[in-house]
């Protein structure tokens, strides 16, 4: 059952912040899930807000109120347990016309499938589903990524593990001919598949769908909603943590380092990665951290002065946690008394609102304090 506060007497609920001092954040209990990975909505959609359960299923908060029925149901198709599941969810930029959806999900066998969907109000067509992407990950169990995002260039962005194991047993980090390790850019219902400027495309061996790589698992990334500039929070091996950060269209061909880094140090001395782009962001497992969850650039009016500052944190840690990115640097950094326990994901509405999840089962929304 969904959690409301009223809004104050006389103030729109979106402008109450924006009119006080925001010094900070705390969280607003939306509604409790099963495992909760993922959470989104429609663009333009103000009404709605999509909640990725783990174990195959997508519900619809509407109004403040969460509907009995899902949206959709993958239950019968989706290996879950660990890092596997039903990990995130994308519209289509479009969505109010073609009503296309994507999903990314582990199937039975442990291989990656990200599927299309048709879906109108708030029930999706399971018999509409076609298959985007295919990528077998049948060796292990983890580092299976798990995020799809649109980007402003209005093509999909789909993050890959490495492929699971200790240390990147495939070498797939570094190596352009496997998609594991990357994100990959596609035009996932047009022509195309393809864009002709990804920058592997015509390069011989490797995989053109490829658009940035040396990564280890990237669990979380974003786009800035006014800027266009990526984050990723890359989930490290046993020491370190981190984030990276490039400017609008940078990531293209970008090399983030792993294997032979992890964080800031080297991870194995007889691993190259040329060019690659150091974290803006490191945080230790000495200091509690264990898996980082990335999160989102505050752009919403109501965030005040902590517009423009990305929040992120970790699954062990649990607390929320932002800085304002730039190039190789990470400015203003700070924790918020905000803590989310088993903190699995970050999500974003179609205002730019911006909500914490916990896979205990909670979905929480960041408010101006």
């Amino acid at each position: 059952m969904a959690v409301t506060e009223p809004p104050a007497v006389g103030v729109p609920q979106d402008d109450a912040g924006a009119r006080a001092a925001v010094t900070g954040l705390k969280r607003r209990l939306v509604g409790t899930f099963s495992s909760p990975t993922y959470v989104t909505a429609p663009p333009g959609d103000r009404s709605r807000l999509f909640v990725v359960e783990q174990g195959g299923t997508i519900r619809v908060v509407q109004h403040g109120q969460q509907r009995s029925r899902p949206f959709l149901d993958l239950r019968d198709r989706v290996l879950a347990g660990g890092e596997r599941g039903l990990l995130s969810m994308a519209f289509a930029p479009n969505y109010g016309k073609n009503h296309r959806f994507y999903v990314y999900y582990t199937e039975d066998g442990g291989d990656i499938k990200v599927v299309e969907f048709r879906g109108r109000r708030n029930r999706a067509r399971k018999s509409s589903a076609r298959t985007v992407l295919t990528q077998n990950h049948s060796t292990y169990s983890n580092h299976n990524g798990g995020q799809l995002q649109f980007g402003p260039d209005g093509r999909l962005y789909i993050g890959l593990g490495d492929g699971g194991g200790g240390g990147d047993p495939f070498g797939s980090g570094q190596d352009l001919g496997s998609q594991l390790g990357k994100i990959l850019r596609i035009n996932p219902s047009g022509k195309p598949r393809i864009p002709r400027s990804n920058p592997f495309r015509s390069r011989r061996g490797a995989k053109p769908a490829v658009y940035s790589y040396g990564l280890r698992n990237p669990w979380r990334f974003s786009f800035d909603p006014k800027t266009g500039d990526l984050v990723i929070a890359d989930v490290g091996q046993n020491a370190y943590e981190e984030v990276d950060f490039v400017r609008r269209g940078n990531g293209s061909g970008a090399n983030f380092g792993w294997n032979a880094f992890e964080g800031n140090h080297v991870y194995d001395d007889g691993t190259r990665a040329p060019g690659h782009i150091r974290p803006v962001i490191e945080h230790s497992h000495n200091s509690g951290f264990c898996s980082i969850t990335g999160g989102y650039v505050l752009r919403h009016r109501s965030y005040g002065g902590l517009r423009g500052t990305y929040v992120y944190g970790d699954l062990c840690e649990g607390i929320v946690r932002g800085a304002r990115l730039g190039p190789g640097s990470a400015k203003d950094r700070r924790s918020f008394d905000v803590s989310v326990p088993n903190l699995s994901s970050f999500g974003e509405d179609s205002r730019g609102r911006v909500y914490a999840a916990s896979l205990d089962g909670p979905v929480y929304r960041l408010v101006p304090k």
